[in-house]
């Protein structure tokens, strides 16, 4: 940015029909990705060196009202634009004096204070409430704690996590719904802040072309929710809205873009289908009924959640250890050609939840925490360690799943 001075008569000399009052209506769009940012042309001019150079150019680009930006990501492009335009305050403002430099150095405190609260407001929150007044608590609360937006993958034979993308801006995964179907990830609903804004937006990441894509809303917006892919459909799974728990379904076909409402669940159970607490029933959508039908019930009730996946005509259930202990695990299965529950032999280690980030791979299943990520092997109805590779070394919500990579990155 340019602070130098500039007329409005210099802005006639690179700007078509400045002469004609046109140009100070008439707005510039430049895209980056799938993402526009709109100004008028003359502020363009008026602050920065690249378009006075453009339009005194005489290029073609001088006549388009959109200006596509190549070799650029629409969230490194936000970012430096927010660089910049912090730099540029900085480069406007009058001169510094003792009694201006105090305010700021002390806005400057303020403002990193309440940063630092809201970075560890679930650990401060019945503290704060109780010594600040309600005007700090609501500007604590108003700002965005610093997150990390990124799918990462884990690299089996370098045993490293590396970054595959960044989420949009706009999503959200805490108590979103996340699912894959035919290699792409999709994130249905979720929320934002303590306050559990709900998501209105729902994503669909391509792999193939490593890039992001909206698709409609659910009819019903939801968060808290089971979501599922099969057959080209998305099926959406009961949830919250504003605190209430439902039990409404909903199917979104991939091909025609289009959500509609499906049988109600029979209880107003979600995620596990473990609530209430007395819950403990499998259900089985069936599709050409649009109903749903009781498979079997679990062989013994749950005082926590609990995590089920499938493996062949096996479904195997994560649940409490001896004495409602959720850090010594048993493990149940029930086969589904025999209709016949066994429980699998040993206690199984659940620290950090790894458990219930079990997810089936061929005839292995992997389960991961922050200190390691377990490869157990299938043989029949039990569970063998095979190998032990690097933990997830980030905090906050996390969701497993499997995508396969292109060769060009799996190889990196």
């Amino acid at each position: 940015f340019d602070n130098g001075s500039f007329s409005g008569a210099d802005c006639e000399r690179y700007l078509p029909c400045a002469g004609s009052g046109l140009v100070s209506k008439t707005k510039l769009t430049i895209v980056v990705g799938d993402r526009q940012f709109s100004e008028e042309k003359m502020l363009l001019v008026q602050s920065c060196d690249y378009f006075q150079a453009l339009y005194r150019s005489g290029m073609k680009e001088c006549q388009q009202e959109e200006i596509h930006l190549k070799s650029l990501r629409a969230q490194g492009f936000l970012l430096a634009l927010a660089v910049y335009v912090e730099r540029s305050q900085f480069w406007m403002r009058t001169t510094l004096w003792k009694p201006s430099n105090v305010h700021l150095w002390t806005y400057g405190s303020y403002h990193a204070a309440a940063l630092f609260i809201r970075d560890m407001y679930t650990d401060l929150e019945v503290e704060v409430k109780k010594t600040l007044p309600l005007e700090l608590i609501s500007y604590v609360e108003s700002l965005t704690p610093m997150f990390s937006w990124t799918i990462c993958y884990l690299n089996e034979t370098g045993n490293t996590w590396k970054v595959l993308t960044d989420l949009p801006l706009e999503a959200s995964t805490s108590m979103a719904g996340v699912t894959v179907l035919d290699n792409k990830l999709f994130i249905i609903g979720g929320i934002h802040g303590i306050h559990k804004q709900v998501v209105e937006s729902c994503f669909c990441y391509s792999v193939e072309s490593n890039s992001w894509s909206r698709i409609p809303s659910t009819a019903q917006l939801r968060y808290n929710l089971s979501l599922m892919g099969l057959n080209g459909h998305l099926y959406a799974i009961g949830g919250e809205y504003e605190r209430t728990v439902m039990s409404s379904v909903e199917i979104y076909n991939i091909k025609n873009r289009k959500w509609t409402f499906a049988a109600n669940l029979p209880r107003r159970i979600f995620v596990c289908l473990w609530r209430p607490m007395e819950t403990t029933e499998i259900y089985e959508y069936a599709s050409g009924k649009n109903e749903w039908q009781l498979v079997t019930t679990l062989i013994r009730h749950q005082s926590y959640g609990h995590c089920m996946v499938g493996h062949r005509d096996n479904l195997f259930i994560m649940r409490n250890g001896p004495s409602d202990d959720f850090l010594r695990c048993l493990i149940d299965c029930y086969n589904l050609s025999l209709g016949q529950w066994s429980s699998l032999p040993g206690h199984f280690a659940n620290s950090r939840g790894s458990l219930v980030t079990a997810v089936v791979r061929g005839d292995s299943v992997f389960t991961l925490n922050r200190s390691m990520t377990l490869e157990y092997i299938v043989e029949g109805k039990t569970w063998k360690p095979r190998r032990q590779m690097k933990g997830f070394p980030r905090s906050g919500s996390v969701w497993t799943f499997l995508l396969q990579l292109p060769k060009a990155l799996s190889l990196q």
